[in-house]
């Protein structure tokens, strides 16, 4: 049997402890697929006194992540600090530099430094891999890379983010509020120390960025994602939607189109029959086109100590195998730049609007929306308050410049008693 392979793992939380116990309880299980013991050499955390529920003792400790990186006894440096600047994306470049190979479950790293990162790791002839960082314990990055090689991607999209799906299918089931249930959550410990990465979309099109990279071929570009969380969903969209027979998902989409590279995260309607439309609670899922396979659909969960620990040692165990390959799929340097597209492929939209309680006021919403090419496939209004009343239109399919261009007219109707809220429903 060849060399140990050597571990050095920088962050103890519930993923680098999860790492730690699959190396401890399957390590007889990981020589014999892999052809090579794994064993881990050092760890690196800011407290050494913690009590972690493992023990510990048999490794080395660094509490500098660097220092860890650059270890003689470390073959591969882990990365599980997170966070895309400071000490992860230090220590990263530090290893790459001294010849080790990365495994990280870092999309935050990615989604900003991908590029610059990939280009250090293939000149460097090293591995860079992070199967971890997107959807958990869904093997998402192998699927695009491995699986689906012989196929031309024409679309990716998922729901990537458990702490929205749990928000808003708790929403529908127990008939809260957004307020309620994110506080519940909160409490729940279901959120980021800061909740705008989660309800924001921030942590979600992290993710859409590392997968249109290697879907499309093109250099990972977070800042081309139109973004939106679901921060305006009320638990009166919710209702109607589920009267229409949706469910609304805070949905990653990302294609080539004719003008550039479309990705958008957003609060969609789905079909409820749909395989996202019955995705419930904090799971994850992915749906992949490809021109030879069609449509697939990847389910699991997003996060947690055993799924991630387990994508990690999926990455762990590939390098031990001696298997390597461009970070994103094809050489770095090869990346084209993409060009960001908003989505102007026709789609129907739902709107959910308060109109002041005075005559004409609906004829004059229908108006600007026909004035803009917007035709209204349904509409509903829900009884009236003290000096508003709540409409609901759904329109015919139309393309997103159109839609906008209708809003903004409508705040110039003077009718609006609140700013309209619209969400695209999603053919899937």
């Amino acid at each position: 049997m060849s060399q140990p392979l050597r571990l050095g793992i920088a962050g103890l939380g519930t993923v680098g402890i999860g790492v730690v116990r699959i190396i401890r309880r399957h390590g007889a299980l990981l020589a014999a697929r892999t052809g090579r013991e794994v064993t881990i050499s050092a760890v690196c955390a800011r407290d050494s006194s913690k009590d972690r529920g493992v023990s510990l003792s048999d490794y080395a400790w660094e509490t500098d992540a660097a220092a860890l990186a650059v270890r003689d006894d470390v073959d591969v440096f882990v990365e599980l600090i997170g966070g895309h600047e400071g000490k992860a994306k230090e220590a990263v470049e530090a290893a790459l530099d001294a010849g080790k190979d990365v495994v990280t479950a870092n999309k935050a790293l990615l989604a900003i430094h991908g590029q610059a990162l990939a280009e250090r790791a293939e000149a460097a002839g090293r591995a860079l891999r992070y199967e971890a960082a997107v959807a958990g314990g869904i093997p998402v990055i192998k699927s695009l890379t491995e699986g689906l090689a012989g196929n031309d991607v024409t679309r990716v999209m998922g729901v990537m983010n458990g702490s929205c799906n749990y928000i808003l299918t708790r929403m529908e089931s127990a008939g809260l509020s957004y307020e309620e249930v994110f506080a519940e959550a909160d409490g729940l410990g279901y959120l980021e120390a800061d909740p705008q990465l989660d309800v924001g979309g921030i942590d979600a099109a992290h993710k859409l960025a590392i997968l249109s990279s290697l879907a499309f071929g093109t250099q990972v570009n977070f800042d081309g994602i139109a973004l939106e969380g679901i921060e305006r969903v009320s638990i009166d969209d919710i209702h109607a939607a589920a009267d229409m027979g949706y469910k609304i998902k805070l949905l990653g989409v990302a294609q080539k189109t004719g003008r550039g590279l479309e990705q958008r995260m957003q609060p969609c309607l789905v079909p409820d029959t749909s395989p996202l439309g019955q995705l419930d609670g904090g799971t994850n899922m992915v749906v992949l086109e490809g021109d030879a396979v069609g449509q697939i659909v990847l389910r699991g969960p997003g996060a947690g100590e055993g799924p991630t620990a387990s994508a990690v040692m999926a990455d762990v165990c590939d390098i031990a195998r001696g298997l390597t390959g461009p970070v994103f799929g094809v050489p770095a340097t090869t990346l084209s730049r993409s060009v960001p597209a908003s989505s102007d492929l026709p789609a129907p939209y739902y709107l959910r609007m308060s109109l002041q309680d005075k005559p004409g006021a609906l004829a004059r919403i229908a108006a600007v929306l026909g004035e803009a090419g917007v035709s209204i496939d349904r509409m509903r209004q829900y009884g009236h308050e003290e000096t508003s009343a709540p409409v609901l239109i759904v329109t015919h399919k139309t393309g997103a410049n159109a839609l906008h261009q209708a809003l903004d007219a409508m705040s110039g109707t003077g009718v609006l008693a609140s700013e309209p809220v619209a969400l695209r429903i999603e053919e899937v």
